[in-house]
C-alpha cells in the first residue's frame, strides 16, 4: 500500500502573494493536498519532522517527488471569478436551443482546457454546471475547482431572458423557456418569484446567488442603459442569499443598475465599465467588491454585428475609466474574463489576466488572480465547497500551485504561455498531466 503523497520543489523563488513580493530561494514540500513547509534551500530538515524508522520521513509517508524549481517562481493557482464553464466554448445557439447531452460534452472538454491554462479555480457566474462540478469533484474528468451560480436570475426582457420569439407571452409554449429547462436562466418577475428562484439555486448548491441588474451586449432585448429589478426585488434575493449565509452579485454596467445593487445590500459589481465616479465613491463607502474584466475593443472581443456591436463599443469606451476609478477610490477588485462562445478566446485566459499591466504593476495583477479572488470567494460562507486556504503559497495552504519557468514579476505574458511556460500545474496536491490542448490557440 502506498501513503501519502510527498513532493518538494527545491531552489524555487515563492510568490507571496499576500505582500506582492517573491523571495527565495526556497524548498517547498507538498503532503497530500497541502503545503506543510516552506524552508530556505538547504536548510536541513527539522528534527520533529523525522519520525520515520531510519528512513527520515513520517509514517505512512512515501519518499518525496523532489522537482528541481532553479530558475524557476512558485505562484498559486490562478483564480477567474468571473467564468462560464458551460458556454466558453459553445455557439451562442447551442447555449440558447442545442441539445444538452451537446453542451455537456463541450463544457467537459472545456474544464480540462481552463486547468491546462493554469486556472485551478473558478467562480462560476451562470449556467448548468453542478453536474460538471461534481464530476471535476469526483476526479471522473479534469477541471478546476468551480463556485457554481446554477442559472441566473433575470426580469422578462433581462439580460437573462433567452427566450425564442415563439416562447414570449409566458405559458404560449409550455410553462418554463428552453433555457429555463436547461439551466441556464430563472426568469422571475417580483418580489415573490425573484425569492422563489433564489431560493432554488441555493437548494442546488449555488455558492452565491447571481441576478441581472441592468442591460447587457450580447444580448438582444435589452438596452444596455436599462436598468433591471427593483430594490425591493433585488433585497428578496439578497435575503435568501443571507439566510444561506452567502450574498448576490450582480450584472450591471451604469450609475443607476449599481446605485439600486448597492442599495439592496448587494455585495458584488460585475463589470461596471460606464460607472461614474459618484457610483465608484458609494462602492467605496460600502465595501462592495467589483469584478472588473479588461474589456478592450482589439482581438480578444468576442465578436459582435448590429446593436450588439455599438453596445460593445459604447461598454469597452469605459473600460480605462473603470479602473482608474477603482484605483483612486480603493476599491477592492478582482479579476474575471467573462469568456464566452469562442475556443480561441478562452485560450487567451492568461493573456486576460496580463492586460492587467495595462493599469497595475505585474504583482498587483497576480494578486487579483490569486489572493484577491480568493477572498471574494470567502464571502460564500458555509456555502464554499472546498474548505481550505486558496490564492497563497503558505504552510498549510490548499496545494493549487503553479511552477514558471521565470519570474511572472518581471514578465506577466509567462501566463498567456501556458504549455511552455509552466513547468507543472499542480491541483490539491496532484500534478497535472499535460496534454496538447486548445490552451493558448
Amino acid at each position: 500500500m502506498h501513503g501519502t503523497s510527498t513532493i518538494r520543489i527545491e531552489n524555487v523563488r515563492v510568490f507571496d502573494s499576500r505582500a506582492g513580493v517573491s523571495t527565495g530561494p526556497h524548498d517547498v514540500e507538498i503532503v497530500g493536498s497541502t503545503v506543510r513547509s516552506i524552508r530556505p534551500s538547504g536548510a536541513s530538515r527539522s528534527s520533529g519532522d523525522r519520525t520515520g524508522a531510519g528512513s527520515g520521513l513520517p509514517a505512512g509517508e512515501d519518499s518525496p517527488t523532489v522537482i528541481d524549481g532553479t530558475g524557476r517562481t512558485l505562484i498559486p493557482g490562478l483564480i477567474d471569478a468571473h467564468w462560464h464553464a458551460a458556454f466558453t466554448e459553445i455557439a451562442p445557439t447551442a447555449m440558447m436551443s442545442g441539445d444538452s447531452g451537446y453542451l455537456f460534452a463541450k463544457a467537459v472538454v472545456a474544464a480540462d482546457h481552463t486547468l491546462q491554462r493554469g486556472f485551478t479555480t473558478v467562480r462560476d457566474l451562470g449556467g448548468p454546471t453542478h453536474g460538471l462540478k461534481r464530476a471535476i469533484d469526483e476526479g471522473v474528468t479534469p477541471g478546476p475547482r468551480i463556485y457554481p451560480s446554477g442559472a441566473f436570475i433575470s426580469q422578462s426582457g433581462g439580460h437573462g431572458d433567452f427566450r425564442m420569439p415563439h416562447e414570449v407571452p409566458r405559458g404560449a409554449a409550455g410553462h418554463l423557456s428552453h433555457a429555463e429547462l436547461a439551466g441556464v436562466a430563472v426568469i422571475a418577475d417580483g418580489e415573490a418569484e425573484v425569492l422563489r428562484a433564489a431560493r432554488e439555486v441555493l437548494r442546488q448548491g449555488a455558492t452565491q446567488v447571481k441576478l441581472m441588474a441592468g442591460g447587457g451586449v450580447a444580448s438582444h432585448y435589452d438596452p444596455l442603459d436599462v436598468s433591471q429589478y427593483t430594490v425591493a426585488e433585488m433585497r428578496a434575493a439578497v435575503s435568501a442569499a443571507e439566510n444561506w449565509g452567502t450574498y448576490v452579485t450582480v450584472h450591471a454596467y451604469t450609475p443607476r443598475a449599481i446605485r439600486t445593487a448597492v442599495e439592496a445590500g448587494v455585495r458584488c459589481i460585475e463589470h461596471g465599465q460606464l460607472i461614474d465616479e459618484e457610483t465608484a465613491e458609494l462602492l467605496a463607502e460600502n465595501d462592495v467588491w467589483w469584478c472588473l474584466q479588461p474589456f478592450l475593443d482589439d482581438e480578444d472581443a468576442i465578436p459582435m454585428s448590429g446593436p450588439s456591436r455599438q453596445k460593445q463599443l459604447a461598454m469597452v469606451s469605459g473600460t480605462d475609466r473603470a479602473y482608474e476609478l477603482a484605483i483612486a477610490h480603493g476599491i477592492t477588485v478582482a479579476f474575471g474574463t467573462d469568456t464566452l462562445f469562442d475556443p480561441q478566446l478562452a485560450g487567451r485566459q492568461g493573456a486576460q489576466l496580463g492586460k492587467l499591466s495595462r493599469w497595475y504593476t505585474p504583482a498587483q495583477a497576480l494578486q487579483q488572480a490569486t489572493i484577491r479572488n480568493a477572498e471574494l470567494l470567502q464571502l460564500s460562507g458555509e456555502r464554499n465547497p472546498y474548505p481550505g486556504v486558496l490564492g497563497v503559497v503558505e504552510e498549510g495552504a490548499l496545494a493549487d500551485l503553479l511552477l514558471v519557468d521565470g519570474d511572472p514579476l518581471c514578465d506577466l505574458s509567462l501566463l498567456a504561455r501556458p504549455e511552455e511556460a509552466f513547468a507543472m500545474i499542480m491541483k490539491d496536491g496532484r500534478i497535472i498531466e499535460r496534454t496538447r490542448t486548445a490552451a493558448t490557440r
